[in-house]
């Protein structure tokens, strides 16, 4: 039986937070066994990662039992909290933790999608001995200081040559890039596999709604990106990156150059996928972490 629960829970400074859960129903455990926690990008309400493509009802398909999508401070459920200066990514880590030790885990299993990937590897950069398992997908790459250029952008924007909406999200791209432009809207259709209904219903639904949060976010002294960097070559704990065709948020080769810095790194690449692969292909989207998921996890050292 399939289910989703919302919870709230206390941050380490008081600031009510949410979390849904949604998974299978097995008989003696309510759950099945350990969940992936899931950091969203924005920042903004988790509610856009869905089911990521049924990672949380495997059916048989293998990896988790059940996901966790935490909603991060000031959005979605969550509450606004009382220090602004709380929004920065580097703060956010307490956050993380405290879910941890709600959750009554030892070790976690960790997925972040785009923004949200940064706090996850700041997370692992310091708390190292509390990770089991992690997933970037379509990572940012600001906490480790990988520069995107405009031409590595422009380079995955040209593959989608052909299609009708292409000459107008072109124009806006290339705008944006020399900083003469900001139609975000105009350049959405890069961010996914195919521009159809569900991708633009998705995209109309998943917009970031707390200005502070998402200023906050990045703001001077959250990112220390030589440490993190140092911290996360130490780091014994597998980790998939996973980049999709089109994505020029995150694209490939900046997502490759990312997986050179982990020593059990393992990267792929999702075909026909952008910025939200479980939308484009669920099911592809689901082997592929799903299998990572299951492979075995050396004993915590």
């Amino acid at each position: 039986m399939h289910r989703m629960t919302t919870t709230m829970f206390q941050a380490f400074d008081g600031t009510r937070l949410a979390y849904d859960r949604v998974g299978d129903l097995e008989d003696g455990d309510p759950w099945g066994g350990e969940p992936l926690v899931c950091v969203p990008g924005g920042p903004m309400d988790s509610r856009y990662l869905g089911d990521l493509g049924g990672l949380g009802d495997p059916d048989g398909r293998g990896g988790p039992s059940s996901v966790v999508r935490l909603d991060l401070r000031g959005t979605g459920r969550s509450a606004v909290p009382d220090d602004p200066g709380s929004y920065r990514c580097d703060r956010l880590v307490e956050d993380v933790e405290a879910l941890r030790r709600h959750l009554g885990l030892d070790r976690v299993d960790l997925l972040g999608h785009s923004a949200g990937a940064n706090l996850v590897m700041q997370y692992a950069a310091g708390r190292p001995e509390r990770v089991r398992r992690i997933v970037l997908a379509c990572p940012s790459l600001r906490a480790v200081g990988i520069a995107v250029s405009g031409e590595m952008r422009r380079a995955v924007a040209r593959l989608r040559e052909g299609e009708e909406w292409y000459p107008a999200a072109y124009a806006a791209l290339e705008a944006i890039t020399a900083g003469a432009g900001s139609d975000w809207d105009a350049i959405a259709p890069f961010g996914y596999g195919s521009w159809d209904g569900a991708a633009q219903a998705h995209h109309a639904a998943g917009q970031p709604d707390n200005p502070a949060a998402v200023a906050g976010f990045g703001a001077d002294g959250a990112f220390d990106p030589e440490g993190t960097r140092a911290a996360l070559a130490r780091l014994d704990v597998p980790v998939l990156l996973l980049a999709g065709e089109f994505d020029l948020n995150s694209p490939p080769e900046a997502v490759a150059e990312l997986a050179g810095l982990f020593r059990h790194g393992t990267y792929r690449v999702q075909a026909g996928a952008g910025h939200y692969p479980w939308v484009d292909d669920g099911a592809q989207f689901r082997a592929a972490v799903g299998e990572f998921l299951c492979r075995p996890v050396p004993p915590k050292s």
